[in-house]
């Protein structure tokens, strides 16, 4: 598998797109710095950026790789390797190279303006992790999409219908569940449907770090009452956690049993 995976980290890393990528988030950086005299100020608009793009390249990038490295993929399929090996070897090269992409484009302008000697330190960092996080998620729902669909123009539809529906449609219909049952204790529910979604919980996670949970009313009071002990951090870095688990696994077991 480590083999596997330095051939499609090395693979990914000479190909333009992954340059493309890192200097898209670099030029960001630059221009969120220049506009943006406060570093928390830049932290926050960059917030709204990460949360919805990272998870859309994830996924475009990870079905993309899979479908154009098919024949090549089949061909290891004939050699005496474990097709566990063979598919999470691909993913952990396609997602780890576009995490570094992220963390390096973004990093490098913000270390140069000082984020180190400032007080944003702490939410940018947290601000690179959710970031990092959302594209091992989201690169690994790419996979699964890819290998249950042969259909390349399906798994491009699966995948990016899935990305909308986390991305806005999940959040109109939770809006609209509150609207709908304004007169019942919503408290427990506003909790759970978050953290079934990961692009909801990183949101709320970082708002929270940078203190400006008032924004979201009263179910920010909620939130900062659970998710601002020790014990709702924790249990929002398990389900960020879970989220890449339970793609890995379905990788694993759909890989086992799909006839190439």
């Amino acid at each position: 598998m480590i083999k596997i995976l330095k051939y499609s980290f090395y693979d990914l890393m000479r190909s333009r797109w992954s340059y493309v990528y890192f200097l898209f988030y670099l030029l960001l950086g630059l221009v969120l710095l220049f506009l943006n005299n406060d570093l928390s100020k830049a932290v926050i608009t960059l917030m709204n950026v990460i949360i919805i793009l990272v998870p859309l390249i994830g996924t475009i990038f990870g079905v993309m790789y899979y479908y154009n490295s098919k024949e090549f993929t089949e061909l290891l399929l004939a050699q005496p390797v474990k097709r566990s090996s063979i598919f999470l070897g691909q993913y952990l090269g396609v997602s780890l190279s576009l995490a570094m992409s992220l963390v390096i484009g973004l990093g490098l302008p913000f270390i140069f303006y000082g984020i180190f000697n400032s007080d944003a330190i702490g939410n940018f960092s947290l601000l690179l992790i959710t970031g990092a996080l959302l594209t091992l998620i989201f690169t690994a729902l790419a996979f699964v999409i890819a290998l249950t669909n042969d259909n390349k123009i399906k798994g491009f539809g699966y995948a990016i219908l899935l990305w909308l529906f986390l991305a806005v449609i999940y959040d109109g219909i939770f809006l609209m569940s509150l609207v709908f049952f304004e007169d019942y204790p919503l408290d427990k529910f506003s909790l759970i449907t978050t953290m079934l979604n990961p692009i909801d919980l990183s949101r709320v996670l970082i708002l929270l770090k940078m203190d400006i949970s008032a924004l979201l009313g009263y179910t920010g009071a909620v939130f900062q009452k659970f998710f601002g002990t020790n014990l709702g951090i924790i249990l929002s870095s398990l389900m960020l956690i879970l989220w890449v688990s339970i793609p890995l696994f379905l990788i694993k077991r759909i890989s086992g049993r799909k006839d190439f």
